[in-house]
C-alpha cells in the first residue's frame, strides 16, 4: 500500500512573525538533536525569508542567540550559486554577513559549498566533505538532523529546478545542475539526501508563492514541473511555515494556525 506523507503547516500573520517562528524552530530542533546525541548537523538555504531568521538568531537582544548551543552545531548548505564566497549572490555570503560574523561558530563547524570552483569539482568536493564529516561508508547517505528549504514561484526547491537533470539524480549526494532558465549552474544536495534527514521544513513567504504552494501540496503529482513535490521525507512528516499571503489558497487552519494535509509518497 502507498505510504502517506503528513504535511503540517503553520501560518503566521506576516513576514516578521514568520522569521520569529523560524528562529524559534531552529533553536528547538538543534536543541533536541544535541540532547539526543550531543551534536546537531543542519543544512540551510539562502533567500530573504531565512535571512530575517538568521538576523534574529544573531541578535544579542533576542532570546534565541543565548539559547542556541553553538558549540555543538555543524552548519551545511542545501545549495549554492556558482560564485565566489564574497559575491552578493552567494548563499554563504548572505549567511556570513547576517549570522556567522556574529555568533560563536568556529571555521571547523562551517561546511560551505565552494561555488568559485568548476561546478562538477565543487559538487564532488562537497560530496567528499559530507562523506568525511559524517563518516559515511559505501552507499550510505548523510542523515542531517534538520534541513531548511525554500520554494520558488516556479516550484523549485534547493537548486532542483523544473526540467533539469538534478531532478533525476538519485545516486549522488551532491550534484552540479545546469539551469538553462537562469543561464547558470548551481550546486545542490540531491533530493534523496534531503528526504533522508530526520526533519525537513519549508519556509515560504509572499503572495507570489500562494498558487504554487497550493499546486505543490494539493495538486496532481508532476515533479518534473514542480520539483518541490520530490520532497517526501522518510520520516513521513513534512513541516511548512508560511505567512498568510503564501498560505492564502490552502485549506483553513485550526485556532492555533495549524493545518494538516495528507499525500501519498
Amino acid at each position: 500500500m502507498p505510504r502517506k506523507l503528513r504535511v503540517k503547516y503553520y501560518v503566521e500573520p506576516d513576514a516578521a512573525s514568520l522569521a520569529r517562528r523560524a528562529a524559534q524552530y531552529l533553536v528547538e530542533m538543534v536543541g533536541e538533536a544535541v540532547a539526543a546525541q550531543g551534536q546537531a548537523r543542519i543544512a540551510i538555504s539562502g533567500g530573504s525569508t531565512p535571512k530575517a531568521a538568521f538576523q534574529l538568531l544573531a541578535d544579542p537582544d533576542q532570546p534565541w542567540r543565548a539559547r542556541m548551543p553553538w558549540d555543538k552545531l555543524d552548519l551545511y548548505w542545501v545549495d549554492e550559486r556558482t560564485v565566489p564566497p564574497d559575491h552578493p549572490d552567494s548563499n554563504y555570503h548572505m549567511t556570513r554577513e547576517t549570522l556567522l560574523d556574529h555568533v560563536p561558530l568556529h571555521p571547523g563547524q562551517v561546511h560551505r559549498m565552494e561555488g568559485e570552483l568548476e561546478p562538477d569539482v565543487a559538487a564532488s568536493r562537497y560530496e567528499s566533505e559530507l562523506r568525511n564529516s559524517f563518516r559515511l561508508e559505501g552507499a550510505e547517505s548523510p542523515r542531517f538532523d534538520l534541513i531548511a528549504l525554500g520554494m520558488g514561484d516556479d516550484g523549485h526547491t534547493a537548486s532542483l529546478f523544473p526540467h533539469t537533470a538534478a531532478i533525476h539524480e538519485m545516486d549522488r549526494l551532491v550534484t552540479a545542475n545546469h539551469v538553462p532558465q537562469k543561464d547558470t549552474w548551481r550546486i545542490t544536495l540531491t533530493w534523496p539526501v534531503i528526504n533522508h534527514a530526520r526533519s525537513v521544513f519549508f519556509l515560504i513567504a509572499g503572495e507570489d508563492k500562494a498558487a504554487v504552494v497550493r499546486e505543490v501540496f494539493t495538486g496532481p503529482r508532476d515533479p518534473e514541473r514542480l520539483p518541490s513535490q520530490l520532497i517526501l521525507p522518510s520520516s513521513g512528516i513534512l513541516t511548512l511555515f508560511l505567512d498568510e499571503a503564501a498560505a492564502s489558497l490552502l485549506p483553513g487552519t485550526d485556532g492555533e494556525g495549524c493545518g494538516v494535509l495528507e499525500r501519498e509518497r
